[in-house]
């Protein structure tokens, strides 16, 4: 099955996601759409969520790619379920991977959530949690100024720590023995919130998770590319080239030498 993955996130931070499915699904290739132009999603209220992702779907949906992965924990949380019931072809979020990957991890079942203010607000993680264990006791807290910080390039130093200790500050000392990255842009940040943490706490990035999930799907489909070929991924920006492929180098490195980076414009639509 020769047609593409499609990946939607609302800027770069699903780059995290597209790294772990190029590095566990090496034989598939990828088409990335990253919405750098209308970052972030987290603030935005939901309506306005929908018609973005919607429009990223649409601009994916024509190069008639087989499969989509929603790798915005906003965007998931808003419009997973839609998706799912209107599209011809699986559609797989971030949150459900990310939820059964902290479950695994956890020991005293004290999980803590971190993420947009949209994703916090929706109660989504708190839901797909207790769907699988009612006993949970989940603290989630909005990070607002995380995402800010990495679509600016800032992933490391004393500024970028400064911002994570102000805000985890309610989570520093509690029992959570596990923490979700809920957003895909935080495993930028995931050494930096680790020493805040300490060491004792799992951070759970959804990245390698969803990786498997879609390896999984992919099979029971039997639309899994198995053969090998030679790949060219196509990532594309809504914003600024330039600085996209400045900010995919700190996640790709060498492997970033298959990838073809260009600008997308999306078709407006009304809800």
């Amino acid at each position: 099955m020769n047609r593409a993955i499609g990946v939607i996130d609302s800027g770069v931070g699903g780059l995290t996601v597209a790294y772990e499915l190029m590095r566990q699904l090496p034989n598939e290739k990828l088409i990335y759409v990253g919405d750098t132009l209308r970052c972030p999603y987290g603030p935005r209220p939901e309506e306005q969520v929908v018609q973005y992702t919607l429009e990223m779907v649409q601009f994916l949906m024509k190069q008639n790619i087989k499969m989509v992965v929603v790798a915005c924990n906003t965007a998931t949380a808003f419009t997973i379920e839609r998706l799912k019931k209107t599209l011809p072809i699986p559609v797989i979020g971030v949150i459900k991977p990310g939820a059964r990957a902290a479950i695994n991890a956890t020991k005293n079942k004290d999980i803590g959530v971190i993420g947009t203010i949209g994703t916090v607000k929706s109660h989504a993680y708190v839901n797909a949690l207790k769907k699988i264990n009612q006993s949970l006791q989940v603290t989630t807290l909005a990070c607002p100024k995380f995402v800010p910080l990495v679509e600016s390039g800032i992933t490391n130093g004393d500024r970028a720590l400064s911002v994570i200790k102000d805000t985890l500050q309610p989570l520093v000392n509690t029992n959570i023995d596990t923490l979700v990255l809920g957003c895909t842009h935080y495993p930028l940040l995931g050494d930096l919130i680790q020493q805040v943490m300490g060491e004792e706490v799992n951070i759970i990035s959804s990245s390698e998770e969803t990786a498997r999930e879609t390896s999984m799907i992919l099979e029971m489909q039997g639309i899994l590319q198995k053969e090998e070929q030679a790949i060219t991924h196509k990532f594309y920006t809504t914003g600024d080239v330039v600085h996209f492929e400045k900010l995919s180098d700190i996640i790709f490195g060498q492997t970033k030498n298959h990838i073809a980076i260009d600008q997308a414009v999306l078709e407006e639509i009304v809800l």
